[in-house]
């Protein structure tokens, strides 16, 4: 006695012939067909001892599965096979019979050595190892599903096709059949639906699905483990679905997801896996990128091209778009797609965004202070940083998220650096907690940052723009500005290899007008520090377009500071005045604030310091010096200004000089703290002086010329690493004294370079010299 369980097609009518070849008797075969002669057959079977082989068995009437469960327990010999599941009392009697008296075989996948036997027989020769791992994925293993695949491979083998009409065909007279046929098209999209949407789509209650699926697997449709369908069966099911029954079947599961209050994102995954392209599966890829479009932009645009694809109307996408791409640094065209009506609001506040990243602050906040909620509050650090604090103060009083809200109260405080930045701190730290779920113009990690260098608090600074770097708060565009300012922070406190990497990682980026500015920054920082006038001049030629916009504000004063002294270095005086103009007119409008004025008359110094204008330093020295500054920066570079200006005018203190430059050291200031040493040391006329503040000046400024990895760093026709870079300020056409105020080399030292260099090369006129050195440094020619 023996029971065959498998699904259909697994080869439970083989494995009875198996079976009836092994018992060496004869085999009587009883089969749904052969059921009115079954006493005839069963008589037949005592008479020769025979075996009685139940092909089928669920597929027997109860009459007749009584009549062998009494033949059964009459002493016949029988060996039965049935689906997995008993359907009836009937039917678990017979099993009970058969199984109580021999063993139960169940079939399951063919194991691979199985698979590869009948995949050679199908073949006509052995299979490749990839046939067999892609006949084994596309049949689950299921014998019956692997001869079609094997045979037709590449294709939706149309055995399987035919196989599944017939099946769905004859299920269409009664509702049964007809709910067999409606499951197995959801199932065959594979899209790992829960439960309850799987319900919703069908129209069936769990109780009615559970006993569907068990139909399908009993039918060898799913899988082994019951939970979704073979893939090939599920090709052969969607292939023979026309077109417009597989768009209703998509239409149907999207609103079942959305009913069932799924995330849209994994709902817009699903029927993205399954290509879906139905108005109720745009909704769900616009909701998807509504989603994302804050925590994840880059995805959240590729939904919305999605929900256009699926014919969503452009007009309910346009602002998700905009709010998107403005998070990644995408040029946003507002004037494409008019938005639908009810979002009209957020495209104002996109457009404040851009204006703030392109660098215009007025425009943005003039932008956000038309748009609804949070709009006006949101303009308050524009409406400051230009200078327009009582429009400030009644933006601020609007409604906006908590975060928001913050940074504006903060923002309102920048008058007062100090005080302003435990402000922009905690501001930081709300909008980390709680990004609100707009499109910020800046956030108040890069605007404390800017706060915190003009207070000198350097160390604030940097550990707000690493949080925010590492965190990827405001996305990619912010992060650009983050690491970017991060950079610039670090060069101004005499940490350069920042600044040279990130000026490396931008190169040839396309970036928006308030980064280019902090770009050209960095380079003209990096060049001035190491007098490399040709990358000087290709700071300025970065810069001077977007200066000449004239949108500088209050929060770039800083940045624009390097920008300014590298235009008058560069003698292009005429910008530098207008840009000073601005500032001023912001910081009068302010209340002329100290430690902003501070700030902008330490520019007007350094320009006179670089253009060596004694008469505009002392100037700028009695600005400063009529000042009453609280801060420890802006005391510092109040007293180190009446020095410098001293010094310009050949009156040299040494000592007097080192403790003014320590002070500025200590305020974060150690390039300006070495230039003003060392310009004091080429001017002192005592001998001994000028070794010790050269050797100071020196300490403070451990700086080769910028690094270049890609520069050759060959013998340069034997010159030493020192002649080589007098040699390199020779070609920029630095006179002796400006490559000794730049190297912090007295003039005779480095005409005794000079000397040396023409030697070393073989030339005895500065003509035929300058000609060598272009040959041996092409690059700074």
């Amino acid at each position: 006695m023996t029971v065959v369980v498998g699904v259909d097609g697994s080869g439970r009518s083989r494995r009875l012939g198996e079976i009836a070849a092994a018992a060496g008797r004869p085999a009587v075969r009883v089969t749904p067909a052969t059921t009115d002669d079954l006493q005839v057959l069963l008589d037949q079977a005592r008479a020769d001892d025979a075996l009685v082989l139940v092909d089928d068995a669920h597929h027997l009437t109860p009459a007749t599965l009584r009549s062998l469960t009494v033949a059964a327990h009459g002493g016949v010999s029988m060996a039965i096979a049935r689906r997995p599941t008993i359907t009836g009392p009937e039917l678990a009697d017979l099993d009970e019979a058969v199984s109580g008296q021999g063993p139960v075989e169940r079939l399951g996948p063919l194991a691979p050595a199985a698979l590869a036997e009948l995949a050679k027989e199908v073949l006509g020769r052995p299979a490749t190892a990839e046939q067999l791992d892609a006949l084994q994925v596309a049949s689950a293993g299921l014998a019956a599903v692997a001869v079609a695949v094997a045979a037709d491979p590449a294709g939706t083998p149309p055995a399987l096709v035919a196989r599944l009409q017939r099946r769905f065909a004859a299920a269409g007279h009664d509702a049964a059949g007809r709910d067999v046929a409606g499951l197995a098209a959801v199932l065959a999209l594979d899209l790992d639906l829960a439960d309850g949407v799987v319900c919703a789509a069908t129209g069936l209650d769990p109780a009615e699905a559970a006993a569907t699926m068990r139909s399908l697997r009993d039918e060898g449709l799913l899988t082994p483990d019951g939970e979704r369908m073979i893939p090939a069966v599920a090709r052969a099911v969607l292939f023979d679905l026309p077109p417009s029954e597989r768009r209703r079947l998509h239409e149907t599961v999207a609103t079942a997801l959305l009913a069932s209050g799924a995330d849209p994102v994994r709902a817009a995954g699903q029927l993205r896996a399954a290509r879906a392209r139905t108005p109720t599966a745009a909704d769900v890829y616009r909701q998807a990128g509504d989603r994302l479009r804050f925590t994840d932009p880059g995805s959240a645009l590729t939904w919305y091209d999605d929900a256009l694809d699926a014919g969503a109307e452009p007009s309910t996408v346009t602002a998700g778009r905009a709010e998107a791409a403005t998070l990644l640094g995408v040029p946003v065209d507002l004037d494409g797609p008019a938005a639908a009506p009810a979002d009209t609001g957020r495209i104002a506040l996109v457009a404040g965004a851009a204006a703030a990243y392109d660098g215009r602050a007025g425009r943005a906040a003039e932008a956000l202070l038309g748009a609804d909620a949070p709009g006006p509050v949101l303009a308050v650090p524009a409406l400051v940083v230009t200078g327009q604090l009582a429009a400030a103060r009644t933006a601020a009083t609007g409604s906006a998220p908590l975060p928001v809200r913050r940074l504006a109260d903060a923002a309102l405080a920048m008058t007062d650096p100090a005080a302003a930045l435990p402000l922009l701190i905690e501001a930081a730290e709300s909008f980390e907690k709680a990004p609100p779920p707009v499109a910020v113009p800046d956030l108040p990690h890069a605007v404390g940052a800017l706060v915190a260098v003009v207070a000198g608090d350097s160390a604030t600074a940097e550990h707000l723009l690493e949080r925010a770097s590492t965190s990827g708060a405001g996305g990619p565009v912010a992060l650009d500005r983050h690491r970017t300012l991060l950079a610039w922070v670090r060069m101004r406190t005499g940490r350069y290899d920042s600044a040279v990497a990130e000026l490396r990682r931008l190169s040839g980026a396309m970036l928006p007008g308030r980064e280019r500015l902090t770009y050209a920054g960095l380079t003209a920082g990096i060049a001035r520090r190491s007098g490399d006038i040709a990358q000087l001049r290709t700071a300025w030629s970065v810069a001077e377009p977007v200066l000449a916009r004239r949108a500088v504000d209050l929060s770039q004063l800083e940045v624009v500071e390097e920008l300014l002294v590298a235009a008058a270095r560069l003698r292009h005086h005429q910008r530098i005045a207008p840009v000073l103009a601005d500032l001023a007119g912001i910081i009068d409008q302010l209340g002329r604030p100290t430690a902003w004025t501070v700030s902008l008359s330490w520019i007007r110094l350094q320009i006179a310091v670089v253009g060596e204008e004694p008469a505009a330093a002392a100037a700028a020295a009695d600005e400063l010096g009529s000042l009453d500054p609280g801060g420890f920066r802006q005391q510092a570079q109040c007293r180190a200004a009446g020095r410098w200006a001293a010094v310009l005018a050949g009156e040299v203190d040494p000592d007097a000089v080192l403790a003014d430059a320590a002070e500025l050291a200590a305020a974060e200031l150690p390039w300006e703290s070495s230039r003003l040493i060392g310009q004091a040391a080429v001017r002192t006329t005592d001998a001994s002086a000028a070794r010790r503040l050269l050797e100071r000046a020196r300490e403070l400024s451990r700086m080769d010329p910028v690094p270049d990895e890609s520069r050759p760093e060959a013998s340069h026709g034997g010159l030493s690493d020192r002649e080589v870079e007098v040699a390199r300020l020779v070609l920029a056409g630095r006179t002796h004294r400006e490559i000794g105020t730049q190297l912090f080399l007295s003039p005779k030292t480095v005409e005794h370079h000079v000397a040396r260099i023409r030697g070393k090369l073989g030339v005895t006129t500065r003509a035929e010299m300058v000609a060598t050195l272009r040959s041996l440094l092409p690059e700074e020619s």
